[in-house]
């Protein structure tokens, strides 16, 4: 069994996950590798406690993620950090050497995201990947598979979206997400917009243009006294998009909402092609639906439950249900296979597809100032 050691750099939510994905790792079957966190890093020391109470393997903590870069144990970084400290922690992380799978959207605007591709391709042995694990569930990879076989005949039209709910209180207190010195102008394209745009990109379906509609919807909230402050950040973002596929055009619509009343992390895929249709949300986490269609024959929604038939073999029983967890744990594997020099069962993230998403986002925010269709 290979060991790679892990530093990580944000100790939030995200790393968290990751804490328990690695604890986790005897729950995966026929892997030959397995991470180790043995440092973190945060500016906040109460973050780093919670790692070092409760991941044994912890022996460093840093305030300094230099720190972390400098220390020759260290094999791979994972970062969670927010989106105005890419370009820099990125960037002298891959310098260092360090494989590093970072959060989206990989740098706080196209700029900051040139500047880590452009460290990325002059460190080829360092491997980098973005974060984004919905694509890991098991309906979604049966999508995947539908696609690579060709099954949809001519695209019809493509629909994917993530959207929450949480913003709809409107005394809910301010963040870094709704400051743009922090978030970016991006709003909530920066943070929501790449799970989006992953599996698109990966499928080839890069739109020719965009309209987009973006929506300020709560613009004060209260800061930690309770003052009213400025909500800077798009809220809503709706993208419509041109794309031309195999000779032919088709449009697809990309959403990213922070106000979706009853949604709670919501992330759906939906493609409609003159043969075969086919759509998953993780509303419905267990329920791929899918539709076949030949000339005459009725047009029918088939529905099958997927239980846990995963990229990277498990320990649970196929008829059990499949969650955001696992889907964690599938990318975590497909990075430290791939990290380890195999070639992973379904690869993470890649950096191209992030910048992808940059240029998608910036022609967006063109879009809105000027109200019109922008040319990508």
């Amino acid at each position: 069994m290979k060991t790679l050691r892990f530093a990580l750099i944000g100790c939030g939510l995200m790393g968290r996950e990751f804490a328990s994905a690695a604890a986790r790792w005897l729950h995966l079957t026929n892997l030959d590798v397995r991470p180790e966190i043995i440092a973190v890093c945060d500016t906040n020391p109460a973050l780093m406690q919670w790692f070092q109470d409760r991941v044994p393997t912890v022996r460093f903590a840093s305030s300094n993620y230099q720190d972390m870069l400098e220390n020759p144990e260290i094999d791979a970084v994972y970062c969670a950090v927010p989106h105005n400290l890419h370009g820099q922690l990125y960037v002298d992380i891959i310098q260092a050497g360090k494989h590093l799978l970072g959060e989206k959207p990989f740098g706080i605007d196209a700029a900051a995201n040139a500047q880590i591709n452009a460290a990325i391709a002059a460190n080829p042995h360092v491997l980098v990947r973005c974060s984004s694990e919905f694509p890991f569930f098991p309906a979604a990879q049966k999508i995947v598979q539908f696609v690579q076989e060709k099954r949809f005949g001519r695209i019809l039209e493509v629909e994917a979206g993530f959207w929450h709910s949480s913003d709809l209180d409107a005394n809910k207190p301010i963040n870094w997400k709704r400051m743009v010195a922090i978030n970016g102008e991006y709003g909530v394209m920066g943070d929501l917009g790449f799970h989006v745009t992953h599996l698109p990109s990966r499928f080839g379906w890069l739109p020719r243009d965009v309209r987009a509609v973006l929506s300020n919807v709560v613009t004060q909230r209260p800061d930690a006294s309770g003052k009213l402050v400025p909500c800077e950040t798009w809220d809503n973002a709706s993208l419509l998009c041109a794309v031309e596929h195999n000779g032919y055009e088709f449009p697809m619509n990309l959403s990213m909402k922070r106000i979706a009343p009853s949604q709670t992390n919501t992330w759906f895929i939906r493609i409609y092609g003159t043969e075969f249709s086919a759509e998953f949300s993780t509303k419905y986490p267990k329920t791929l639906r899918t539709l076949p269609y030949s000339s005459g024959a009725a047009q029918a929604w088939h529905e099958l439950d997927t239980g846990s038939e995963s990229a990277y073999p498990s320990i649970t029983g196929g008829i059990f249900e499949f969650g955001f967890s696992d889907a964690i744990l599938q990318m975590w594997a497909a990075f430290c296979d791939e990290a380890s020099g195999s070639t992973p069962k379904f690869q993470c993230a890649t950096p191209s597809e992030a910048a992808f998403s940059h240029k998608l986002f910036t022609a967006a925010l063109e879009s809105q100032k000027n109200r019109r269709v922008v040319q990508l």
